[in-house]
């Protein structure tokens, strides 16, 4: 099983609603061809950097996943088959950009725990 890496950009005109359930759903074509989903990651709405289909800005999302090699052209057929997506790309990782995804995640989490923390300790002081 190889590690693969793929960002793909929804077009803005969607609710969040919309958003996660055409996130769900290439999800879920990913699992149902025996991949494992690693990490999945809402970007949000971001600039782009030059108009596609007449849109400034795009949701993008980024899902990491370990499958075999022919999964990823059936995850291509469907985000080509989807009128939300704007553009995907999808590439393997080798073993240096696997090791560098998983330090970034976990500085993620690490950094995603300390803020709750640091909010009780504001609110804390703000009550004395």
């Amino acid at each position: 099983m190889n590690t693969y890496e793929t960002v793909f950009i929804l077009t803005p005109v969607l609710s969040d609603d919309q958003m996660k359930e055409a996130v769900a759903k290439f999800a879920d074509v990913l699992k149902a061809n025996g991949c494992e989903i690693v990490n999945e990651e809402l970007w949000g709405l971001r600039k782009l950097a030059y108009p596609i289909q007449k849109k400034s800005t795009g949701f993008y999302v980024l899902v990491e996943f370990k499958g075999e090699p022919t999964v990823v052209k059936k995850l291509e057929t469907a985000y080509r088959r989807d009128e939300k997506v704007l553009r995907f790309l999808t590439f393997r990782l080798d073993k240096y950009a696997a090791e560098y995804a998983e330090k970034r995640r976990k500085l993620r989490a690490q950094k995603a725990n300390e803020k709750p923390a640091e909010a009780n300790a504001e609110a804390n002081t703000k009550e004395a």
